[in-house]
């Protein structure tokens, strides 16, 4: 007995010195897409690449489709440590990022990679307070919003009957345009199409895919006039952030960079197999006059005009914002 007693406690001091001397940092990913979402994917292989150049000192475990946090309450997870890293879009949260609101304003943005990279340029330059409590990853954002709709539209005046999913600062595109917005979220929106909540859904091409609305719905209607996006944040707990070591921030840094870019491609090729899916489905594509065109970016004005005075009442930048992200447009690069 006393052998075997000593054995015992031979194992478990092994067990012991084992586990004192795993120095893996383990981090945890709240993610609001499905695993299959080219966002999702793409935040898999964001979280490989750090493993693998950090030599597996850390490891990343995802938890997509709102499993760990919902995507409202992401981002107060990981201030509040639910998760390590998560992963939304700050329209879910509507006036708590009011500088950056701006981001999803309807300015023409023609792609994911345009939009992603201004989103970007925006939080580096400024540097919100609004983001101070968490450790900014990166920004992505999505390609330019189009209208899906289960109800024909041939014109700018068609889009006053529908009722229209729309989320954040989108919903008051919808309200410039005569339309009737309803909020909800993406993962809301299929049955919502399906059972006759609403008409239709602003949203990027790729969501037609990605969520599988195509299926649902009849037309699509180009909208790129006024194109927005909804900006999505990649962040991290502040706290867990600083007890990183240095070397292992720098690598956190250095591929973020790379993602920025990773990520915007990942909305454009995911625009056009929206675009392929629908096309297979036999849905018909709608392109407005030139009229109609230049009638959606006059309705749309006074949501700009309104930002600028609202930052202006803060003592917020909002038109230097606003310029900033349409010179960059202008530019292209």
């Amino acid at each position: 007995m006393k052998h075997l007693l000593l054995a015992l406690c031979a194992v478990t001091l092994i067990a012991v010195s084992a586990c004192g001397t795993d120095d893996t940092i383990k981090l945890s990913y709240s993610i609001f897409f499905p695993a299959t979402h080219a966002q999702s994917i793409a935040a898999a292989e964001w979280a490989k690449e750090i493993e693998s150049r950090t030599g597996g000192r850390v490891k990343i475990t995802l938890y997509p489709g709102e499993t760990l946090s919902k995507a409202p309450q992401c981002y107060d997870g990981v201030v509040a440590g639910v998760s390590d890293i998560g992963m939304s879009a700050f329209a879910y949260t509507r006036g708590r990022f009011p500088l950056l609101e701006a981001l999803d304003l309807p300015v023409g943005y023609p792609d994911g990679r345009t939009a992603t990279r201004i989103a970007n340029e925006i939080q580096e330059k400024y540097n919100p307070a609004e983001l101070s409590e968490v450790k900014v990853m990166y920004l992505h954002g999505h390609g330019p919003g189009i209208l899906a709709s289960q109800k024909p539209v041939t014109k700018l005046s068609d889009i006053a009957a529908l009722k229209i999913r729309a989320t954040g600062l989108s919903a008051k595109i919808v309200s410039s345009l005569g339309a009737v917005p309803v909020s909800m979220s993406q993962g809301e929106t299929y049955e919502a199409l399906q059972k006759g909540v609403v008409d239709a859904t602003l949203c990027p091409v790729e969501t037609l895919k990605g969520w599988k609305q195509g299926e649902v719905i009849k037309y699509v209607v180009d909208t790129r006039a006024i194109g927005y996006t909804t900006a999505m944040y990649v962040v991290m707990n502040r706290s867990k952030w600083e007890k990183l070591p240095e070397d292992i921030q720098k690598i956190f840094d250095e591929v973020n960079h790379e993602w920025i870019i990773r990520q915007g491609k990942a909305w454009d090729d995911s625009d056009s197999e929206g675009t392929a899916f629908v096309t297979s489905l036999g849905h018909q594509f709608v392109s407005l006059s030139e009229a109609d065109q230049d009638g959606l970016v006059q309705a749309v004005k006074p949501i700009l005009d309104e930002y600028a005075a609202a930052m202006d009442a803060k003592g917020l930048p909002g038109k230097a914002v606003l310029a900033d992200i349409k010179d960059s447009i202008s530019r292209g690069n």
